[in-house]
């Protein structure tokens, strides 16, 4: 492969000449195992589809390329160049002699608890996401309830990816954001440093009522589903290379697709050393991958290759779950976002479920985000309440809902075929 020149830029981007065309972001670091991933992340938390995608690394180097565009519902959103090419960054081991604590895991974010109080309105919680989103604060957690005179209490757990939330200009940007956003019903905000014990309600529960583990985590079900997706393919080949298994994917595209594979194989253990990807004009996705084991040899067990083909298929065919249930006199809506084994889990969720809801137009009166763990692995739960009366919605009301939050959080603008 070669190592580039120590001068040479870690990350570029490289924007179209012609308007619509993609951009391309190129990345040449030394390796570190989880990388692919947690770059994908960051594309993905800044509203990019990866269109086409090269990667390969022979242990010590790798070298990326991605052909990247904004993803339709985010072109509201101004996206900063330079401050993606900073986040990614970030990310990239450096190079020796500069590297001297390159094994130290990075500190915790600290975590602070915002809180404001203002009177209701179709569309609030999106529009409160959306600034906390260009603000680069990330939601932990919230909680947000309606009382019977209208007025909304807001409860955030938001840490702050430029690590600046103690300082007062950083206090002062922020209030000044959600004001222009809430205007006069604004009345009330505060931000402070969040206790141990208001930390501590960010740990995982494992206690979610039975009937709704059954209806959104039945595995049997899932994997029964993924097999018989007709455009969704899973394959492994020991013949083609001496050292490495062939990986080869088909399947339809979905925003942060790439991201669900490499979370995947990142939680499996599995090393790419090459990939390769490609989404089609007609939404169809080709991924060639050479991949190892931890240990550095093939996958030659049919065990394992049988349960990751099966992780990768459920994976890639339900990446988050969705459901609608009754509660009550409530209805909610439910969705769980698997959480990565390093704690982190897919970016914009609450962003996609909020804009999703205002589009049609249905107030929210109750929010929570909690960690749950079901069979062994952490999902992040979001449920939202839109409150009472709304059981009695028809059927076709309730699917209309159901898929109009999937299709925003996948990125379809309708279902996809079967």
């Amino acid at each position: 492969m070669g190592i580039p020149n120590p001068s040479d830029e870690v990350v570029q981007v490289r924007h179209a000449d012609v308007a619509g065309d993609p951009t391309v972001i190129t990345i040449s670091c030394p390796d570190k195992t989880g990388l692919g991933c947690d770059l994908c992340r960051v594309v993905l938390l800044f509203g990019l589809n990866i269109l086409k995608g090269d990667m390969s690394t022979d242990g010590r180097w790798c070298y990326i390329v991605l052909w990247v565009v904004a993803s339709p519902g985010r072109r509201a959103i101004t996206l900063r160049w330079d401050l993606l090419k900073d986040r990614l960054l970030h990310l990239c081991p450096v190079t020796a002699p500069f590297a001297f604590d390159a094994a130290a895991p990075p500190a915790p974010s600290r975590i602070y608890l915002l809180k404001f109080c203002c009177y209701d309105r179709l569309g609030l919680l999106h529009d409160v996401t959306r600034v906390l989103c260009e603000l680069e604060l990330t939601i932990r957690r919230v909680k947000v309830s309606t009382t019977p005179d209208g007025r909304v209490i807001d409860l955030f757990f938001i840490t702050d990816a430029r690590e600046l939330l103690h300082t007062k200009s950083r206090r002062e940007e922020t209030y000044d954001k959600l004001q222009s956003v809430l205007g006069d019903s604004l009345t009330s905000c505060e931000i402070e440093s969040a206790t141990e014990e208001m930390s501590a309600c960010l740990q995982a529960s494992a206690l979610l009522p039975q009937s709704v583990v059954e209806q959104m985590f039945n595995v049997d079900v899932v994997e029964e589903q993924s097999r018989s997706c007709g455009n969704l393919s899973v394959a492994m080949d020991n013949s083609l290379s001496p050292v490495h298994t062939l990986i080869q994917i088909q399947c339809g595209d979905h925003k942060g697709l790439v991201y669900d594979i490499m979370r995947t194989l990142k939680d499996c253990n599995i090393q790419i050393s090459y990939g390769r990807f490609y989404a089609s004009q007609n939404g169809n996705c080709e991924v060639d991958l050479f991949a190892v084991q931890s240990d550095g040899k093939k996958i030659l067990e049919q065990h394992k290759q049988r349960a990751l083909c099966s992780r990768l298929r459920m994976e890639l065919h339900r990446p988050l779950r969705v459901a609608l249930v009754d509660r009550g006199p409530d209805t909610e809506l439910l969705v769980a976002n698997p959480v990565e084994a390093c704690g982190k889990g897919r970016p914009l969720v609450l962003y996609d479920i909020t804009l999703a809801l205002k589009k049609l137009h249905r107030r929210i009166f109750l929010a929570e985000i909690g960690r749950h763990v079901v069979a062994d692995r952490e999902w992040e739960v979001y449920r939202v309440h839109l409150g009472e009366g709304d059981h009695e919605l028809s059927s076709s009301l309730r699917n209309k809902i159901v898929d109009g939050v999937t299709n925003m959080l996948m990125g379809w603008d309708s279902p996809p075929p079967s």
